[in-house]
């Protein structure tokens, strides 16, 4: 797999858009398209800003998934915190009492 295919997966998996992450990477959504389609490679500033919304920057480049410490959250738990965290306390509460739900029926 190639560093496009594993960056499109990186994007698929945190479910945001192409323009959404080339606005994170500060790039425009064509040169996204061209990333992942591997017509052009990520810079490294690129890289960097990416890292910061959760992309597996080290997966991306070598196909290698980052250690995960047992103190860390995975890049998706970052996210939903960060979505979390973001939120009125009327949302929280209602994202408590969802959560709550499906991890009871899920069990």
């Amino acid at each position: 797999m190639a560093i496009g295919d594993r960056l499109k997966e990186e994007r698929s998996r945190l479910g945001v858009s192409q323009t959404d992450l080339a606005t994170a990477g500060g790039v425009g959504k064509t040169t996204q398209i061209n990333y992942e389609k591997g017509e052009r490679s990520p810079d490294a500033s690129y890289l960097s800003a990416v890292a910061e919304k959760g992309v597996d920057v080290l997966y991306v480049v070598t196909g290698e998934r980052k250690p995960q410490s047992s103190g860390s959250l995975a890049a998706d738990e970052a996210l939903l915190v960060e979505r979390y965290r973001s939120m009125t306390p009327e949302a929280k509460a209602t994202v408590n009492s969802v959560s709550e739900a499906l991890a009871v029926f899920h069990k």
